[in-house]
């Protein structure tokens, strides 16, 4: 279902038509959008960056639509090292000095990245901090977390093509209530939308994390 097709529907469904009701549509949409990737760890919601780590630098900047990571590395002749996430504490205490370099080996997310500037402003994006800090300029690879493009202005994303029911009944919840609906029919949208989202996670934290060969196929007992 592409974002035109999901738009007819809510309209079919919940009869409204009104330029108020239609203007509110893509907000009923995104609304969804983010429960189901904060319930859920689907692969489209993986991003990869990779960089050049500044030396005596232990602060490393994250991309713009970071949410969380998933994984630090860098490579160390060659070879991948991941990093081990601790708080910010902890580097603090076992890293005290800003003499103390080497091969990182910890980090932390740190907080909102500053500016350079004089005075340094501070911005919307999250920064890690490395312990120790580099002493070398390591290649590193970030895994993290991040909202895909909504299917508002994707007009067609993974979710709609293969799980469209979600995204479909949860913004007739977020429709319904916006009219203020009966509270049966968002109790019968939240049910469809509660099934769908279940099935959806047999895939994401089910399928997706196993294979034939490691975990054996799924059975089920036969009397």
């Amino acid at each position: 279902m592409n974002y035109a097709e999901l738009v007819t529907a809510i309209q079919d469904y919940i009869e409204a038509g009104d330029s108020s009701f239609i203007a509110h549509i893509p907000d009923f949409v995104r609304s969804t959008e983010q429960k189901v990737y904060n319930t859920l760890q689907l692969p489209a919601t993986r991003r990869n960056v990779t960089t050049t780590l500044a030396v005596n630098n232990k602060y490393l900047a994250t991309p713009g639509d970071f949410l969380s990571v998933f994984s630090l590395a860098i490579a160390v002749d060659g070879d991948y090292k991941y990093l081990l996430e601790k708080d910010v504490n902890f580097i603090r205490e076992a890293f005290p000095s800003a003499s103390d370099v080497g091969v990182p080996t910890h980090y932390a997310i740190f907080g909102p990245a500053t500016t350079t500037g004089d005075p340094p402003v501070i911005t919307n994006e999250l920064s890690l901090i490395l312990g120790p800090a580099p002493d070398a300029p390591y290649f590193a690879e970030l895994h993290y977390y991040a909202y895909p493009e909504s299917i508002v202005t994707a007009g067609t994303t993974w979710l709609g093509d293969n799980f469209d029911t979600v995204l479909l009944y949860g913004a007739l919840i977020e429709a319904n209530m916006y009219i203020k609906g009966e509270e049966t029919m968002t109790a019968l949208y939240k049910a469809q939308f509660d099934e769908s989202l279940g099935k959806l996670k047999v895939l994401a934290d089910g399928k997706n994390r196993r294979d034939a060969y490691r975990a054996g196929q799924v059975r089920v007992d036969v009397r």
